[in-house]
């Protein structure tokens, strides 16, 4: 493989792998913000992003909804269904001492409560393709070439992203959270309702999978199992530091640009690994992750 050849994979696997990290980024994004606010890994987030491409090409096909109306009540619905999720099943969980394994088994109760309901719908029986409104085409960036579809994905990821992160840091409910995620019980202490902030929040991390799921649904076939890409966000998550959500971003990009990179340099079939080598090496490097703070000892 001459030099010429390694520049265009390394230019093409990087703006591939951006694209996909892109995606990855949101989710572990959706489930660090859950993480840091109610300490529940939420082993649903894949599920809720299956069931919002699903719910989207119901109302589409079904309903015959135009797209652009699809696509925001896509979103709403999954953030009142993850918000209620949230009063109606984990509050009640959390309300009981010695929680934190129910909490995460709730979170799995509801993952096949989903996939359950799509094969229940007659929709998970096989693949389906979820149309597109962006036209055919791809643009080159150097060597590189990217679908007008990639593009979109990139750039409405990044300005979620921006979204988020300016909520998260200049809004009052933003403050509230970052508060609660911080110290609980002094935020119940200067007058932040918990109830509300967790119900917020995920109402946020089911918007953002929701997002994540309505952008990628174009490029992928739709499957009640498509949901296993979270363990790629959780990948991401822990390599950029379970706690930290600029962690989460820079993880999802690396997993992606990994992946991409391992795909054309080695073998397409030495991608599924990828990512786990990427976080033992990490965590052989770094235990707490890329971001993530110093490692408390907790003395019994």
């Amino acid at each position: 493989m001459d030099l010429e050849v390694v520049w265009l994979f390394v230019q093409q696997g990087v703006a591939s792998g951006l694209v996909s990290g892109a995606v990855y980024a949101l989710l572990a994004l959706a489930i660090v913000i859950v993480y840091r606010t109610t300490d529940v890994a939420n082993f649903a987030q894949g599920e809720i992003y299956m069931a919002a491409s699903y719910l989207a090409f119901f109302l589409i096909v079904v309903f015959a909804a135009p797209i652009l109306l699809a696509i925001p009540l896509t979103i709403l619905i999954v953030c009142g269904g993850a918000a209620v999720f949230q009063r109606l099943v984990l509050a009640r969980v959390a309300s009981v001492r010695g929680v934190s394994v129910n909490l995460v088994i709730a979170t799995l109760g509801l993952s096949y409560f989903l996939k359950g309901m799509v094969r229940f719908s007659g929709f998970g029986d096989a693949p389906r393709s979820f149309p597109s409104v962006v036209p055919d085409g791809a643009l080159t960036i150097g060597d590189a070439s990217l679908s007008y579809l990639d593009i979109v994905i990139f750039v409405t990821s990044l300005v979620v992203m921006a979204l988020f992160f300016w909520m998260f840091t200049f809004t009052k409910t933003g403050r509230a959270m970052r508060a609660v995620g911080m110290n609980r019980r002094a935020a119940a202490l200067v007058g932040i309702s918990l109830t509300r902030v967790q119900m917020q929040v995920w109402a946020c991390s089911g918007g953002i999978s929701a997002i994540a799921a309505l952008l990628i649904a174009p490029k992928l076939l739709l499957t009640v199992e498509m949901g296993h890409v979270a363990t790629l966000a959780f990948a991401a998550a822990i390599v950029g530091g379970f706690t930290s959500l600029p962690g989460a971003v820079v993880g999802g990009f690396i997993i992606g640009i990994a992946e991409n990179l391992v795909g054309l340099f080695v073998s397409s079939r030495a991608i599924v690994v990828t990512p786990f080598v990427v976080i033992m090496l990490v965590l052989i490097l770094k235990p707490q992750g890329l971001f993530g703070g110093a490692v408390r000892v907790r003395k019994v």
